[in-house]
């Protein structure tokens, strides 16, 4: 029997590593970068342009963390690999004062597995995060967020009668928020501990952490609280924090990605009423993930005029033979709202409209069934497209993007009234759409890497093999004709520098910017 767990927990592991998990533990004090890629990687024609994407030539990007807002510029952590075979991996730190262009910090002092970035009671930037086999809150040692050091670490303490059996021993990916003068801390399960539940924590010195009760109270109908070695819906990556008059859990699960909760706290617990997703399985369902982006471990923060914004972590299916230098990126940032119809509302960050530029448009136009209609003059690998579209009769309908000349070749992003549907490549999410509505789609175009936003109320992702000459856009429409009131094509400003800025530290290389 032991040796069947022992099994269990190995296959197990070797799957989050293909995937690139955050379940792989960082290296310790991971310094060195490894070798340098040929020169051409940079000229890439696939790497992405306005995405946040690895400056320092590595291209293997993890989970996002420590997103902050610190005197006057955003903060933003994100793992690294260094390595694959020896599993060398740190944090990348990048400030931005408008969360489009991105400073490169010098790598942080210390790795471990993600965590969140919060502010103390005493108003102090706090990093709660596990470096090493504690979870540990670290304070920074200068106004840039550059070097950290250890405050104290995480002792949990259980009272008479509490029942700690159910915390996981193997826990990670912490979170932590302050009401008054008490601070929360969210220790969650390990997927590989079974029937673990994340646990709750509280102090008012950070120095004694005293038992709660387990989070996620009480079960969700068809989503597991706990971990299971069978399904691996485990609550990772975890984010509490105020939406509207709701609280949100943004999360994952390391079987499905991307997920959030949206309920009460009340009394010290976290009551759901609701559960989402943004992160959709491919349409056949063959695989735990759909094969052409996943949205994954996320990470969020508020914005000093009171919005929230978040970003994941994208990663396409090895099979897709995506170029490997940018498989794997930082998505765009979204701003998430909740107004009170209870609708999760999630669009592209205001801040990225200063990227565009030769705007073209074309208007009125109608699309007979099964006659596709190519713009003349909207066209690119890089850019952004506005789509408004009227309702009609249509059965099928949309936009095909990085068309080849005939239009034989493609992305199909189609939107299916009657399965009440958003599908891009082989991804198919819900999209139901009021009598009359308009649709309007914002596609963002980025080399390979390709997010679809609709009417505020649904995003996907994907990331698509395509031939560099292949820039072409086509309207199309299936069982009846579509009326297109407008489409509007930006090209897009690059953001992404080529070299690394940094102070040197110990053992680490200096690449400087061209």
């Amino acid at each position: 029997m032991k040796q069947l767990k022992k099994r269990i927990e190995v296959m197990i592991a070797v799957m989050l590593m293909v995937t690139g998990s955050a379940s792989i533990a960082l290296a310790e004090g991971a310094h060195t970068l490894s070798p340098k890629p040929p020169a051409h990687t940079l000229n890439d024609p696939t790497r992405p342009v306005y995405h946040l994407v690895s400056q320092d030539k590595r291209s293997h990007i993890a989970d996002p963390n420590f997103a902050f807002y610190w005197k006057g510029r955003y903060h933003f952590y994100y793992i690294a690999a260094r390595n694959l075979k020896t599993k060398e991996r740190n944090f990348v730190h990048v400030s931005s004062t408008d969360m489009v262009h991105w400073k490169h910090h010098p790598e942080t002092n210390f790795g471990g597995l993600s965590g969140t970035l919060f502010l103390s009671k005493e108003g102090v930037p706090t990093i709660i995060a596990k470096p090493s086999g504690k979870i540990s809150i670290l304070t920074p040692m200068d106004d840039q967020l550059e070097q950290w050091e250890e405050l104290t670490t995480v002792e949990p303490t259980f009272g008479p009668g509490q029942d700690g059996s159910r915390m996981s021993k193997k826990h990670w990916d912490p979170d932590a928020w302050v009401i008054g003068d008490t601070t929360y801390v969210l220790i969650t399960s390990h997927p590989l501990s079974p029937k673990s539940q994340p646990a709750l924590f509280k102090t008012t010195d950070m120095k004694t952490f005293h038992f709660v009760d387990y989070f996620l109270d009480p079960d969700m109908p068809g989503v597991a609280r706990t971990s299971d070695i069978k399904t691996n819906d485990d609550l990772s990556c975890p984010s509490f924090f105020p939406l509207g008059n709701k609280w949100m859990m943004l999360c994952i699960s390391h079987n499905k990605g991307c997920r959030y909760y949206l309920g009460d706290w009340k009394d010290e617990k976290f009551i759901p009423d609701f559960h989402g997703w943004m992160n959709w399985h491919k349409g056949d369902n063959e695989s735990k993930h759909g094969h052409g982006g996943d949205v994954f471990a996320p990470e969020s923060l508020l914005t000093p005029d009171g919005r929230r914004v978040m970003w994941a972590w994208l990663f396409a299916q090895s099979k897709l033979r995506v170029s490997p230098n940018w498989q794997e990126v930082i998505s765009l940032p979204r701003e998430l709202s909740l107004p009170v119809d209870g609708i999760l509302r999630i669009k592209p960050l205001k801040e990225l409209e200063q990227l565009r530029h030769d705007l073209k448009t074309e208007s009125n136009i109608r699309v007979e069934a099964g006659k596709p209609h190519r713009l003349k003059n909207i066209s690119g690998d890089t850019m952004e497209l506005m789509v408004s579209i009227k309702q009609s009769g249509a059965k099928r309908y949309g936009v095909k993007i990085l068309c080849d000349q005939d239009n034989s070749k493609g992305l199909d992003v189609v939107v299916n009234p009657e399965a009440k549907t958003l599908q891009i490549g082989a991804t198919i999410a819900p999209l139901e759409l009021k009598d009359g509505e308009e649709i309007q789609l914002r596609i963002f175009i980025d080399r390979s890497v390709i997010e679809v936003f609709a009417n505020d109320r649904q995003a996907v992702v994907w990331q698509h093999v395509y031939e560099t000459g292949d820039t072409g856009v086509c309207l199309f429409s299936e069982g009846g004709a579509m009326e297109v009131s407008e489409v509007k094509g930006w090209q897009m400003k690059p953001v992404n520098g080529y070299g690394l800025k940094a102070r040197k530290q110990p053992n680490q290389e200096i690449q400087k910017d061209k």
